[in-house]
């Protein structure tokens, strides 16, 4: 339940309370003997990690102190193949047991694979941080024929890491007994490859999924009418793949509940899959606010299924707010229908209706949630501050702060002001906040 501040809090007690909700010290107090732990004074001192860090891999790994020399060899062998010193550091903290690895017999072979196959530079570097479990597995079992799948539908060493940044450990231990079959699945389905390359590329956590649950998503792609050819085919078989049939039918009832049908509810998923995926809340308060308070019918919104995933605080109500200024002082001329206005790129949005009014409409542009760049003398070509939103709601004449998370559920809440709060950088470091009302217009 939400909890909205009280309206006698001074302005300055409600810049405290925010700082004090945003911004934490950095500061961590070590337990007193961890400085004599030898383990964490070698990982600092000869491996480069924060304390932090050492005092937490020390926790599973122990280094002896009688015996250096392998970790130290361990460490002169990664930089021989490029590895910045931050890259050690992030291969340590995810797999510690690297500083205890045979260089010669384990970790060359595997490095030498992946430099013959076009990971040069820091190509390899960034491979090994992003799934270091990849090297603690047979090279000729696994590491190539893995390799040589993803390529054949990847193509390129930059679409592997990128595939692998999204799904650290798509090429380790589970690649035989989930990805393999669930592509196999897919191939025998008729999804062309292009498609499942952008399935690796997008979601590629869906192909880790078990067999048997890509088996049933398949499935019931097929009962929907959902074809392997059809362009949203593998944004709905993601969708699927996470969702049992209790979880299905129980999203389906929810939009029941608020005025959908089911056939409109499988028309919109056909259209936009990913509408599924959103919560109940999410859901419940984005119909009532596009239904009640912008006075949308229900079948445009069942028609632009994308309105109820978009971002209330980021989107939505910025951009509400902005046309409802414009509005007001007749600045918009033609088509005002808020669909086309939500649905815009950020760049043709700004474009279209902030930056061409910031002249007409002073505040525009921090309303909207940004600041004149050019303007900013902080760093080269602009810098952009760190910016707070505090709804700001009126009741009864009174003004009050609404807690950042407003719900707006209940009509009395619809945002009539903005409290823009900037913190900018000072010389010192510290937090600076410059603060503005902007009204909205009624």
């Amino acid at each position: 339940m939400t909890t909205h501040t009280n309206s006698n809090i001074p302005l300055g007690n409600l810049l405290s309370l925010i700082q004090k909700r945003f911004l934490k010290t950095s500061s961590t107090t070590l337990p007193p003997n961890a400085s004599s732990s030898f383990t964490v004074q070698y990982l600092v001192n000869s491996c480069g990690l924060p304390q932090q860090s050492a005092l937490s891999v020390s926790k599973k790994f122990q280094i002896d102190e009688n015996n250096t020399q392998k970790p130290q060899s361990v460490i002169q062998f990664l930089k021989s193949y490029d590895f910045q010193d931050a890259h050690v550091v992030k291969l340590i903290e995810k797999w510690p047991a690297v500083l205890r690895s045979r260089t010669e017999g384990n970790l060359k072979p595997k490095f030498d694979f992946f430099i013959t196959n076009g990971f040069v530079g820091q190509l390899l570097p960034q491979l090994a941080v992003l799934d270091p479990r990849i090297f603690r597995t047979s090279l000729d079992a696994h590491i190539k024929p893995c390799f040589e799948l993803l390529k054949r539908f990847l193509k390129s060493n930059e679409n592997i890491l990128t595939a692998l940044s999204r799904a650290p450990f798509l090429m380790s231990f589970s690649f035989n007994a989930t990805v393999r079959p669930n592509l196999d699945l897919l191939k025998k389905e008729g999804v062309t490859a292009d498609r499942v390359a952008k399935l690796l590329l997008s979601q590629p956590r869906s192909l880790q999924h078990s067999n048997d649950r890509m088996v049933y998503a398949v499935s019931y792609l097929k009962q929907l009418g959902i074809e392997p050819d059809k362009r949203m085919y593998i944004h709905a078989l993601t969708v699927i793949a996470r969702m049992n049939e209790s979880a299905w039918r129980k999203k389906i009832d929810m939009f029941k509940s608020v005025g959908w049908t089911e056939e409109e509810v499988l028309w919109a998923f056909k259209r936009y899959p990913c509408l599924l995926l959103s919560s109940e809340e999410k859901i419940r308060s984005m119909m009532d606010f596009f239904l009640n308070k912008m006075k949308l019918e229900r079948q445009t919104i069942v028609a632009n299924p994308v309105l109820l995933k978009l971002s209330f605080s980021n989107r939505v109500l910025p951009r509400c707010n902005v046309l409802k200024v414009l509005k007001s002082k007749k600045l918009i001329k033609g088509d005002t229908n808020i669909v086309t206005f939500l649905k815009l790129s950020e760049k043709d949005f700004m474009e279209r209706c902030v930056t061409k009014y910031e002249d007409k409409v002073p505040g525009l542009l921090e309303m909207y949630g940004g600041i004149d760049k050019g303007k900013d003398a902080n760093s080269e070509g602009g810098r952009q501050p760190f910016v707070f939103y505090s709804y700001m709601c009126s009741v009864h004449n009174d003004v009050i702060a609404a807690d950042l998370e407003l719900s707006i559920s209940s009509p009395e809440f619809f945002p009539v002001a903005f409290i823009v709060i900037l913190q900018l950088p000072t010389e010192q470091n510290d937090a600076a906040f410059l603060c503005r009302t902007i009204p909205l217009a009624q």
